[in-house]
């Protein structure tokens, strides 16, 4: 056997032996790399007579030949293989079901849900959105809204105070969202019609208080509202929110600085089962504070008394989205406890409409 016919067995051993991609290349390159076997044979053809040259010439090139197409049947060989192993270790078990979309796992927080109602209703009765900041100045929170200077909700126990500038003026996080009453009242001409939900912060923490909670307002100025006004708003609210067809509200002297006269509601319901129903029974629920807003609150923000007046309301969201929903505790709306969003949550796509149901 001559020394071409040697090379030749031995590359072609070599390339039916490689198990993989790296190792038939490693045989490549000992073959026809640079200084492969079959490159050393071809630079010896400048170096022999015309005669050897045309005798070894196309040996060696036909050896050069044979070898790329014998690579070449490996690699596909190999590239196969790998791939029906690929497809074999993942394989797809196309009889299993498929998995939810997020669209369908995901929840809406009940918060988020009653906030979107509250808009839902309002906004059918021509209200518009207000919004303001978290963080307030203690004017805006309590004189503006006719706080005397000596009220208990101005004290450290009862709001969350920021540390003092060198001004002396005292930051604070909202008591409650009726500062932006006041940057409305300042901002926008008469009429106004608007609600304003919105977080808030108190130093109190039970069964039904936590130190952030959600609150919503509502404030109407213009020249000819007046109580009447207010007694429907809050009828025709409650019948769309609780969707039940009447409603038997009570109407309670209070105080509040903002507002006067001020009131306390209650709406009727029945407590003699596990549940409150609202809509029928004899028993009372309080819901909301009330009243005419204060001429001096009005005053404050530039407006005259005698030409302008308006009501307005506030309310607890969660509380009333645990007396709609059945939820028994406050804390467990920031407990960021999964099950519980599973339970109590809303699926993202079932938008609350008054024509097509708040609650689905």
């Amino acid at each position: 056997m001559s020394e071409l016919q040697s090379l030749e067995t031995a590359i072609l051993a070599a390339i039916a032996a490689a198990s993989n991609e790296a190792e038939l290349e490693e045989v490549r390159i000992a073959a026809l790399g640079k200084k492969g076997s079959v490159s050393e044979k071809l630079k010896t053809l400048g170096s022999l007579s015309p005669d050897e040259r045309r005798e070894m010439g196309p040996a060696i090139n036909g050896l050069k030949t044979r070898v790329t197409d014998a690579l070449a049947a490996r690699r596909q060989l190999l590239q196969d293989a790998a791939l029906d192993a690929r497809l074999e270790a993942e394989r797809v078990d196309v009889t299993l079901p498929l998995r939810p979309a997020p669209a369908e796992t995901g929840r809406i927080h009940p918060v988020s849900q009653v906030i979107d109602e509250l808009t839902a209703i309002f906004a059918d009765m021509g209200f518009s959105i207000a919004e303001g900041p978290d963080i307030e100045t203690d004017h805006l929170n309590f004189t503006q809204l006719n706080f005397p200077p000596d009220h208990p909700a101005r004290e450290m126990h009862d709001t969350f105070f920021l540390p003092e500038k060198a001004d002396g003026e005292r930051m604070l996080l909202r008591t409650h969202t009726s500062p932006v009453q006041i940057r409305t009242m300042m901002s926008q001409e008469p009429p106004i019609r608007v609600i304003i939900p919105g977080r808030t912060y108190r130093c109190d923490s039970d069964q039904t208080h936590t130190p952030m909670f959600h609150q919503v307002e509502g404030l109407v100025i213009d020249k000819g509202s007046h109580i009447g006004h207010l007694k429907w708003v809050l009828e025709e609210f409650c019948k769309a929110f609780f969707e039940v067809d009447e409603v038997r509200m009570r109407f309670r002297p209070s105080y509040f600085p903002f507002t006067e006269p001020s009131m306390e509601v209650d709406i009727g319901c029945d407590r003699s089962g596990n549940e409150v129903k609202i809509g029928e029974g004899n028993d009372w629920l309080e819901i909301l504070g009330c009243g005419m807003v204060h001429p001096n609150v009005i005053r404050n923000c530039g407006l005259d008394p005698d030409v302008y007046q308006g009501f307005a309301w506030g309310m607890g969201i969660d509380r009333i989205a645990m007396l709609k929903y059945g939820m028994p505790d406050l804390r467990a709306f920031f407990d960021a406890d999964v099950r519980w969003i599973e339970h109590y949550g809303f699926r993202p796509l079932d938008l609350p409409t008054l024509f097509g149901g708040l609650s689905r």
